[in-house]
Formats: structure tokens, C-alpha cells, sequence
């Protein structure tokens, strides 16, 4: 199952009005809890395989907010429009420490295009451009910590 997809599934139980739902599949457990303290978040989702070895799942909890949408940056350039990371986990540039950034300021990117990948329960997702334009910023340091919904990225529309 995809980000993308646990972020829809997600999104649609928020709008259900349930407080609790848990799904399990042969490849999948995804356990989704709503926040019942406001002002407390919970961790975003993370997808993981299931083990091919009779063991359990990791189980996965998720917050009810919606999937990360592009919108303007909160910056004096409000022409700007930011990526952010769909999940917590940890940022990197590239896939490995000896190959290069997968953008960098000035580089065109388009939905679809690789733009990191972050590190989360020690899986590495690359994660996606959703939209067109030219990096004008990186907003976060190689190999620090991200929280779900966190700029990444300062992009210029083209």
C-alpha cells in the first residue's frame, strides 16, 4: 500500500466521525486512533510489508489529518508553493551518502520526481514531487529529523 493511499484512507476515516478503526491484511495492519486531547498529535502514517516468516506485523498508528496538499509557503513570497513530507522519519538528499542530492536549488522537478526520501521504522520512502517548478529552497538539513506535514521544500511554479 502506498503513502498515498494510506493518506486517502485516512482522510476518509477523519471525515467518518470514528474514533478507532483497525485494518489487517495479508501484506499490512494499520491501526488508526483519532486524537481524543486536542493540542496532542499522533504519529503520522507508516507503511511497512508484512514479514514473509510467521511473525506479526508491526502495528501502525496515524493520525486522522489530511494528506499533505501544496499550498503557499507562509513567507514574505507568497508565490512560493512547498513540499512536505507526508510521514515522520528522518530526511535525506539522496539514497545514499555517496550519490548526489536528488534536487537542488534551481532544478526543475514535476509530479512524480523523486525529491527525497525519508527514513522511517527503517524503511526508506522516496518521497514524490506533486508538483511542477523550480527548487528555490531546502528548507530542512540532510539527516535530521522531519514531522508529517513539515516544509521540505520551497518550489517556484513554472
Amino acid at each position: 500500500m502506498e503513502t498515498k493511499e494510506i493518506q486517502k484512507l485516512i482522510d476518509f476515516i477523519a471525515q467518518s466521525g470514528l474514533d478507532e478503526v483497525n485494518i489487517e491484511t495479508a501484506d499490512l495492519k494499520i491501526k488508526v486512533k483519532r486524537n481524543a486531547t486536542p493540542g496532542v498529535a499522533a504519529p503520522a502514517p507508516v507503511a511497512s510489508p508484512a514479514p514473509s516468516i510467521a511473525s506479526p506485523a508491526p502495528s501502525i498508528a496515524a493520525s486522522a489529518t489530511p494528506p499533505a496538499e501544496p499550498k503557499p509557503a507562509l513567507t514574505d513570497e507568497t508565490k512560493y508553493l512547498t513540499i512536505k513530507s507526508p510521514m515522520i522519519g528522518t530526511f535525506y538528499r539522496a539514497s545514499s551518502p555517496e550519490t548526489p542530492a536528488l534536487v537542488n536549488i534551481g532544478d526543475e522537478v514535476k509530479p512524480g520526481k523523486p525529491v527525497c526520501i525519508i527514513e522511517a521504522m527503517k524503511l526508506f520512502n522516496e518521497i514524490e514531487s506533486e508538483i511542477a517548478g523550480r527548487v528555490v529552497k531546502v528548507l530542512v538539513e540532510n539527516a535530521t529529523p522531519v514531522e508529517f506535514d513539515q516544509p521540505l521544500f520551497l518550489v517556484e511554479p513554472v
